[in-house]
């Protein structure tokens, strides 16, 4: 997708996003059908499916197949609406390039057999999500979290809860980057290929790497 039909995608998801905050649909409220809701808002039906595809990734719709798509029960939802799930990003990733590098360095000396196993099944597991396109939120904090847990640190935990926001809201905005894909591919084999030969400073040299890429995608789309 160029910069053109990205903007024209998240425009299209802030509109929605201002009928939920403005009180047009309610939570639990069922969206008109495509045709009717593309015309409404001026745009084709794909773009429609493409900012509909945001707003479910980033749980403030949900779609129910055979039934429609829906605005998430469990989500609170405001005006101010899409430009939340980038806002803060640059920061929150600068934050873990101060940190996860030094986590994955630690995790190369002190991991178990044990935990290295863990690890590298869920760098698997984000690395099928990606081939596949699928939603790899889930994987990828678990796998960020199996290398923060090989630290044997007791307050690495305490900063987990902004890595998975940071993870989260990244997948939101990077997913259709293809460059960024296969940058997360690399990356990922790296950092595990040197947790299991136990080189902490390469362990941390392919983490930082993992985040800087990221990082170089986030600013490409401003």
């Amino acid at each position: 997708m160029d910069n053109k039909s990205q903007r024209l995608t998240d425009s299209t998801a802030q509109s929605i996003l201002k009928m939920i905050g403005n009180g047009r649909f309610s939570i639990g409220d069922k969206l008109p059908n495509e045709i009717e809701l593309s015309s409404e808002l001026g745009v084709s039906r794909s773009t429609l499916r493409e900012a509909v595809k945001i707003l479910t990734t980033s749980s403030v719709l949900e779609i129910r197949r055979g039934k429609g798509t829906f605005v998430t029960s469990s989500t609170v939802v405001d005006s101010s609406g899409l430009s939340d799930i980038a806002s803060g990003l640059d920061d929150l990733f600068e934050m873990r390039l101060m940190f996860e590098p030094d986590c994955a360095y630690l995790a190369a000396q002190r991991a178990t057999d044990e935990e290295i196993e863990i690890i590298c099944h869920y760098g698997e597991e984000v690395e099928k999500k990606i081939l596949s396109g699928e939603d790899r939120t889930y994987e990828e904090q678990k796998f960020h979290e199996s290398i923060a847990n090989a630290t044997h640190n007791a307050f690495v935990q305490q900063f987990m809860p902004i890595i998975f926001n940071a993870i989260k809201k990244g997948v939101v905005v990077l997913i259709k980057d293809k460059d960024i894909g296969e940058d997360n591919l690399k990356d990922d084999r790296l950092i595990m290929d040197f947790i299991k030969k136990r080189n902490p400073d390469g362990a941390k040299t392919a983490m930082r790497l993992h985040i800087i890429h990221a990082l170089e995608g986030l600013k490409g789309r401003n």
